[in-house]
């Protein structure tokens, strides 16, 4: 199959994006919310598919467990705003559903699990009308540039990232697809800050104890699990299991080039000390105390 080029980034609205996310916008503003749709929002590479897989797992993986094992996740948890220009809506190309407005409306679950990597100001309204629950989660700004780097270096639906001290500097100044991750992982805590029915989820905290953040999930949810359920969810959601997972791995995603760099490479924390330098690292810490001097939200960058 023949690629498209790359694309390039634009300013949309104040923020970074790309036609992708933009070309089916009308609909995906439109897009109408039902009051038990839940939604799972990140800034790019933050555990998104961690955490999607996770509720897939509780929801329909309870009563169809093969699901995990021959549907990929993108099939199972569609992702919102994505739409490849010249084709129709959610499908990038003829062997990947990749899942958006219309894949969404047709999903004959309940509830519905959706995908979005919008910042707040840009999710669609009905999800606020029907007061839908949403899970968020964030990554230490550190660990997230690494692997968006190595993201980008591999996904050919991506702008080019072109060298490793040239992409962290984008990264500072917010030209990034999605825009900052200052400014998303910042609005959405602004938001969770007046709305009971946000989960703010830490990446490192999943990382550090997937059973215990499973059953935050699980509360906020007001799901119950017997032992046995748990023990296979903390199970199924491990990194090498859902490396190893063609439904969860996305190499069944033809833009993306697993020669260059697998889609989920280490899932650790702290693997940004073997990128940044001493400088890179001492630079980004200045910015970074600017930037996050007037909020609440504190990361950790190690555990």
């Amino acid at each position: 199959m023949e690629l498209p080029p790359r694309p390039e980034l634009f300013d949309f609205h104040g923020v970074s994006m790309i036609t992708y996310f933009t070309d089916n916008w009308e609909n995906v503003q439109n897009f109408q919310a039902r009051p038990d749709d839940i939604v799972i929002a990140t800034y790019p590479k933050a555990g998104t598919t961690w955490v999607s897989h996770m509720l897939d797992m509780l929801y329909s993986g309870r009563c169809s467990p093969e699901r995990g094992s021959t549907m990929p996740i993108y099939e199972r948890v569609p992702f919102l705003e994505v739409c490849s220009p010249g084709k129709p809506s959610g499908q990038r190309d003829a062997t990947i559903s990749n899942g958006s407005v219309e894949a969404a409306d047709k999903m004959p679950s309940s509830p519905r699990l959706i995908k979005t990597h919008l910042p707040v100001q840009f999710v669609p309204k009905s999800f606020w009308e029907q007061n839908c629950r949403i899970i968020y989660v964030a990554r230490n700004a550190k660990d997230n540039v690494v692997s968006f780097f190595h993201f980008d270096r591999m996904n050919m639906g991506q702008p080019e990232p072109g060298d490793w001290p040239s992409f962290l500097q984008r990264f500072q100044e917010g030209k990034m697809v999605f825009g900052s991750w200052y400014d998303h992982v910042k609005g959405w805590w602004e938001k969770k800050q007046t709305n009971p029915k946000i989960l703010y989820l830490m990446y490192e905290d999943l990382a550090e104890d997937r059973g215990r953040e499973l059953d935050r999930v699980c509360s906020f949810l007001g799901l119950s699990l017997t032992e046995e359920e748990r023990c296979k969810v903390i199970e199924g959601v491990g990194f090498d299991a859902m490396k190893k997972n063609s439904m969860t791995n996305y190499s069944t995603d033809k833009y993306m080039d697993f020669k260059i760099s697998p889609f989920m490479r280490k899932g650790k924390v702290g693997d940004w000390k073997s990128h940044f330098t001493v400088s890179q690292n001492e630079q980004f810490d200045k910015e970074y105390q600017k930037k996050m001097t007037h909020t609440t939200l504190r990361f950790r960058t190690e555990i």
